[in-house]
């Protein structure tokens, strides 16, 4: 029997880091049971910090390109997770069946504004990196529990 992958969209503010991680790392963790994608409210380009924290685990996000909710295919999506407050709170309406589930994680360029050199500002990218990491070996059993009434946050 053929099981259909669970369609799951990150979203983001700017689809440039943490929800290019979150489909990185799906693709990569549960690539057999969900089928990822991610976007943004807006377009702000792929983060090179994010490309290289998540190449340094052996993640390769380097093709992905940064796009907004109407760069995507039309689809029903079975759940939206936003992984930054901005989205949570500017989340399009999805027609049919997608549920929203909110999993904030820090915003590494945000945090890595004051770093005095790249070294620095990539411990913010390796943390945010490994908390999303934590949050995608969770899944698809996180969302169905989402789905019961269990609250991500």
């Amino acid at each position: 029997m053929i099981m259909e992958k669970i369609r799951v969209l990150f979203l983001c503010t700017g689809n440039s880091c943490r929800s290019q991680m979150a489909e990185g790392w799906t693709r990569f963790l549960k690539g057999d049971l969900i089928e990822p994608y991610s976007a943004g409210i807006e377009k702000h380009g792929l983060n090179s910090l994010a490309v290289k924290a998540m190449a340094e685990v052996g993640v390769d996000i380097s093709q992905h390109t940064s796009k907004n909710i109407e760069d995507l295919p039309t689809m029903d999506f079975d759940y939206v997770v936003t992984v930054c407050g901005h989205a949570k709170e500017n989340c399009p309406h999805f027609p049919g069946r997608a549920e929203i589930v909110h999993v904030g994680f820090e915003d590494p360029p945000k945090l890595a504004e004051t770093a005095k050199s790249e070294e620095e500002a990539m411990q913010h990218y390796r943390r945010v990196r490994d908390e999303i990491r934590a949050f995608v070996e969770t899944l698809p059993d996180s969302l169905k529990k989402h789905k019961t009434g269990f609250t991500l946050t």
